[in-house]
């Protein structure tokens, strides 16, 4: 996969990415998405084939049902590290995703590979950060298992673009937005104003990924004449995702690109799921 490092005409940014999502190394995965930065081809309707079962992940975190992760009190430096560790886990997965959505879906504009791409490198670059501060507190990723939630949605939506869109950055990701806040919150009320810096670029730049995914959500809902809100419900429903569920962070919601026709469908969603 010596190609992921190309740059420039050598490398082509879709397979590039392709190759990136097949690494199971963290940090190899991590320098080969910045390295992602400097490629300018893209072939948009190349059909790409995966070789390799995707993603690559390390061997560790053990993943297990959600309900399984233990939840350890913020008082303690393992609670923080196991909080941070979820953290890490929800951004290398994100990484994942970014790459799956750039290498899968061909026939775009290039500029929805160029939107993903950058996501990808952020996203890389908030999994770092927090590497960094859990060996900072004497952990490393992998120290505590995780669930595979954001993944298997991935998987349900691999053959549908708007499913993809609507369930993964504008419903998983999207619920960063509204749980962010209270975890930094938290962080900074234990003392520990490291980790909370980590969250503030995080939420800064998860606003940025959603509206990536809101936007192309509603450029394909245009293709389609399809009406954003009843799309979303209907996809909602034949994907099984997880119900809305408040409060929502509406400010950060706003900014990311949802309008208050799509906020009052989310909110009545969320009081039918109670």
């Amino acid at each position: 996969m010596d190609d992921i490092y190309l740059t420039d005409s050598q490398a082509e940014l879709r397979r590039a990415a392709l190759d990136a999502l097949a690494l199971g190394n963290a940090h190899e995965k991590c320098a080969a998405v910045w390295a992602m930065r400097e490629i300018t081809g893209i072939n948009v309707d190349a059909a790409l084939e995966a070789q390799a079962d995707l993603p690559g992940r390390p061997a560790l975190p053990e993943l297990v049902a959600p309900a399984a992760v233990p939840r350890r009190a913020m008082s303690s430096v393992q609670g923080r590290a196991a909080l941070l560790h979820a953290l890490a886990h929800i951004e290398f997965n994100a990484i994942n995703l970014a790459l799956d959505i750039l290498w899968r879906f061909p026939g775009l504009p290039e500029a929805f590979y160029r939107d993903w791409s950058k996501v990808a490198v952020e996203e890389a670059t908030h999994f770092d950060l927090l590497a960094r501060r859990l060996q900072e507190l004497g952990y490393v990723y992998g120290d505590f298992p995780a669930h595979n939630g954001l993944w298997e949605m991935a998987e349900k939506t691999r053959d549908d673009l708007l499913a993809r869109l609507a369930l993964v950055p504008r419903t998983l990701e999207a619920r960063g937005l509204d749980v962010s806040p209270a975890i930094r919150h938290r962080l900074a009320q234990a003392g520990d104003h490291d980790s909370a810096a980590i969250l503030d670029i995080i939420l800064r730049d998860e606003v940025g990924h959603v509206a990536i995914g809101n936007h192309w959500y509603k450029w394909l809902c245009t293709r389609q004449q399809r009406d954003f809100v009843e799309a979303y419900e209907t996809l909602s429903r034949l994907y099984q995702a997880p119900r809305p569920r408040g409060p929502f962070n509406l400010d950060a919601r706003r900014a990311a690109g949802f309008d208050d026709t799509e906020l009052e469908a989310l909110q009545q969603m969320a009081q039918l799921a109670d």
